[in-house]
């Protein structure tokens, strides 16, 4: 999602939410703004919330166009793990960024973070130039065994190219 809303300042402003005020007052102000995009009218709320089920279209069962709802964030935040899937924090990524609870009040937060990583932070940096993905893992992690984290099957998110190609 290469929009001019997503850039490093709303990336910070979603890290350091809880923070900062200014940080907010911030985040508040990108996901409630008015896009427009083939003639319609849209949030970038919305537009983050649609990238963000398109990720996990598969598992949720999205169709083009629908928006990842509070549930749905909450069913596939435990499986997004950076460079490989186990219990380190370091890189489960839910983990990592210190979501302990993904519900009504914070689901579009956590998808912002995850598309504005995706797009403009640190996840996007490690993919371009050190081959690091976003990893998308089992179902449940907290009930897999050893052998199971080992084998499990995983798809690598990756950063079209016109992004690639901005960052140049």
């Amino acid at each position: 999602m290469a929009h001019a809303w997503i850039n490093k300042a709303f990336y910070e402003a979603v890290c350091s939410f809880e923070k900062s005020e200014a940080s907010q007052d911030f985040y508040y102000r990108v996901m409630d703004a008015e896009v427009e995009r083939d003639g319609r009218k849209d949030t970038v709320r919305n537009q983050i919330l649609r990238a963000y089920a398109m990720l996990f279209c598969d598992d949720i069962g999205a169709v083009a166009g629908q928006k990842a709802s509070p549930e749905d964030v909450e069913a596939t935040a435990d499986r997004l793990y950076v460079g490989q899937p186990s219990f380190d924090p370091k890189h489960w990524y839910r983990m990592q960024h210190h979501f302990p609870v993904i519900d009504e009040d914070n689901y579009d937060r956590f998808a912002a973070l995850v598309i504005a990583d995706l797009s403009v932070g640190p996840l996007h940096d490690a993919a371009v130039y050190g081959g690091e993905m976003l990893l998308v893992g089992a179902l449940n992690p907290l009930t897999m065994s050893r052998e199971e984290r080992k084998n499990q099957k995983l798809r690598v998110v990756k950063i079209p190219e016109r992004a690639r190609e901005e960052d140049a």
